[in-house]
């Protein structure tokens, strides 16, 4: 903010200080046709002098946003002849468009950045991508502004060098019209005499020139891509969707609702990962848990003792039993019934508009589509650790048909699974130790979530050990160890079994994508560009984990919106996916519930925030259950109720979270939660009361002083 404060003082100054010298009227048309005979006669007499001092005066104006540029383009003519004049101006307007574009830079980029950062995170990507591009075609025409373009390039990523390069050869034609227009001076009445109706457009075809090429050439990249290939003259369908996790089924659901004709293949089970062995067994495993937690704390609530015993085989066969009840939601018959042609087999492209699936039975079929759509998620990622394969291992796909509980459980991974998971089980009387590799768990969020975590694992039994390298596995004597290493030191920590949950990878390989030569991403999933299309092949599309960049059932829906409408109707209109506002929650208990910035991001970015906290030891609700712990805190611009991001760790802190998500969707701010009805008693006027924390550390102190004499004065 002072850096913007000292650019806008500065500009003041400079236009104050050229006012008050006469420069204004110094380089207007009129005076430079009636000192014209004068300079010429100077120059003559001192031609090398008078380019300097010309040069040097061109630069200082354009550097500082001076208005008189276009006369002095003119004198440039007018003085030194077309080819040195233009060979002036073209050098001295562009070093002088660097010195503006290098001074916005320094004080206004990060000001600006930080405060819009998010908003401006889709130009950011654009001009990064193909920012010399935008910025050859405002050069090219003489309508934008010079200054103008040197501030908002300033406040983008593109580099300093590429700008000057572009400004260079983008000013060239409209540089050359105005000092030819200056060797004939006599003949300009005004400014506006040099750009003609006729010529203004020709400069704006010049200026869509660029843009005209990016698509031309990406018409060429297309052809090349496709390249070798048969198009069909008629497709069997419209759209084929692989993968029936949710955002396949999403995509495929919207297709038919739209009635396009749409097959939706999958090779194992409806539903995909999140059904069957992620969210939904998941969360079944945690209340059970969570019961059993409940039976051995129910003396303080003032009942009886209770000795929770634990059938770990029934536990087991209930999590299998919710997952049973809600197939059907996923199920092929819902999806036939909804219109969706149902496929169990497994795809393969053949090009990029035929897909083969190979049926259980042994047959296949073979159909032709416009668009295809890949959602095929992503599986549990196991590191190569040696001896992995000697002990064992389960992961989060394969722990479910678990039915012996294991004396001691080995749970590798201190992210959001492996807490949800290694608390789950130590409530259930297995005698767990997590391994973490990082200095603490669930490293995205803030320090003191990954430390309440700690310490409600802790309590529930869980020996945490973070900050330890797993190293290597055993079998030794029939018994299992894990060798890790904390600084220089190593043990071996003994186990019955070992869940690693150290991350997910996309399912990117076995369905032609390698064949076809579709791009990866440094994540190693499929490059997508912003409508969520393959980098290589406009028809293919990409949604949910195997694109990334979130890994969450509720990314894969959202996103599959965007690849149905741009798939179906993309020759109308194509969207881009919007990811400003995406929510997660940890089933951890207490739960950690985030939306949008944490404050270690915001200190990490540079990025300017106020932090509000209310504790939930104060919430009435909270304390009637005995659950009085966690907090709501939420970031704001500085002197502003906006929302930046909000963590919230308690009880229910996911459905805490949806009034704030909604929130910074459409831009309310806290005084409009402060000033909505919450129920009492209940948790969510957590809320409210976080947004009152906020608004009494804003209160108007001098106002209310005033206010206090005034009830004072009331009072006789």
């Amino acid at each position: 903010m002072k850096r913007a404060v000292i650019l806008v003082a500065a500009l003041l100054a400079a236009l104050l200080l050229s006012r008050h010298l006469g420069l204004t009227e110094w380089l207007s048309l009129d005076n430079l046709k009636a000192q014209q005979v004068a300079l010429q006669v100077q120059v003559a007499a001192q031609p090398w002098q008078a380019a300097l001092v010309f040069f040097g005066l061109y630069v200082a104006v354009t550097a500082v946003s001076l208005p008189g540029a276009a006369v002095l383009t003119l004198a440039a003519g007018a003085l030194f002849g077309f080819w040195q004049g233009l060979l002036l101006v073209s050098f001295a307007s562009s070093l002088g468009a660097l010195l503006a574009f290098l001074v916005a830079r320094y004080l206004l980029r990060d000001t600006i950045q930080h405060r819009f950062g998010t908003r401006l995170a889709p130009l950011n990507e654009g001009v990064a991508r193909d920012g010399p591009l935008y910025l050859l075609s405002l050069r090219l025409v003489p309508l934008f502004p010079f200054w103008l373009v040197n501030l908002l390039m300033a406040l983008t990523p593109l580099r300093a060098a590429p700008f000057y390069g572009v400004s260079q050869l983008g000013m060239l034609p409209g540089t050359a019209v105005f000092v030819n227009a200056g060797t004939q001076l006599a003949a300009v009445g005004a400014l506006s005499d040099v750009l003609s109706a006729p010529l203004l457009a020709s400069f704006v075809l010049l200026g869509l020139f660029p843009l005209i090429a990016k698509g031309l050439m990406g018409w060429l990249q297309r052809r090349k891509a496709y390249a070798g290939y048969q198009r069909p003259k008629r497709f069997d369908r419209n759209l084929i969707v692989i993968g029936a996790g949710a955002g396949g089924l999403v995509t495929s659901y919207i297709a038919a609702a739209v009635k396009a004709k749409v097959t939706l293949v999958e090779a194992h089970l409806m539903g995909g990962d999140c059904l069957n062995f992620g969210c939904v067994p998941s969360k079944a495993l945690i209340r059970s848990a969570k019961a059993a937690q409940a039976l051995r704390e129910a003396e303080g609530f003032g009942l009886k003792a209770v000795q929770a015993e634990v059938d770990f085989a029934a536990v087991m066969e209930r999590v299998q039993r919710v997952v049973s009840d809600i197939e059907p939601h996923d199920s092929v018959e819902r999806y036939t019934d909804l219109g969706v042609d149902v496929v169990q087999g497994r795809a393969r492209l053949l090009d990029p508009w035929t897909v083969e699936i190979a049926r259980a039975d042994g047959s296949t079929q073979r159909l032709t589509t416009r668009d295809i759509v890949i959602a095929t998620g992503a599986r549990p990622f196991v590191p190569p650790l040696p001896g992995l394969e000697a002990v064992g291992c389960f992961t989060s796909d394969t722990i479910w048909g678990l039915r012996e509980a294991p004396r001691r459980l080995l749970v590798l991974g201190g992210g959001p699974i492996g807490c949800e998971l290694a608390q789950a089980f130590a409530r259930l009387g297995i005698a767990v130790t997590q391994v973490e590799m990082a200095p603490r768990l669930m490293g995205r969020e803030d320090p003191e979530v990954s430390s309440l975590v700690q310490q409600a694992l802790e309590r529930d039994g869980v020996r945490v050990l973070t900050g330890h390298q797993a190293l290597r596995a055993e079998l030794s004597d029939g018994e299992r160890r894990l060798w890790v290493k904390q600084g220089e030191i190593e043990q071996a920590i003994a186990f019955d079994a070992l869940l690693v949950a150290v991350g997910r990878e996309a399912r990117v390989s076995g369905f032609g994508l390698e064949e076809l030569g579709v791009p990866l991403s440094a994540r190693k999933t499929i490059a997508v560009n912003e409508r969520l299309q393959s980098l290589k092949f406009p028809n293919l599309y990409a949604v949910g984990d195997v694109a990334g960049p979130y890994q969450f059932t509720h990314t894969a829906a959202h996103m599959a919106w965007y690849a149905a409408v741009n798939a179906l109707f993309g020759r109308f209109k194509r969207f881009s996916v919007d990811y400003r506002v995406v929510p997660w929650v940890s089933f951890t208990d207490p739960e950690v519930a985030r939306v949008g910035l944490s404050e270690t991001e915001a200190r990490e970015r540079s990025i300017e925030v106020e932090v509000t906290r209310y504790g939930l030891d104060d919430l009435d609700r909270a304390i009637t259950e005995d659950a009085a712990h966690g907090f709501v805190k939420v970031l704001t611009a500085p002197g502003s109720d906006k929302i930046l991001g909000v963590t919230i760790v308690g009880h229910h802190a996911g459905e805490l979270l949806a009034e704030f998500v909604l929130a910074m969707k459409h831009g309310l701010g806290l005084n409009k939660i402060l000033g909505t009805i919450h129920a009492y008693p209940t948790w969510v006027e957590a809320n409210k009361y976080a947004a009152g924390t906020w608004k009494r550390a804003h209160a108007p102190e001098k106002l209310l002083a005033w206010v206090q004499r005034y009830h004072a004065w009331e009072r006789g």
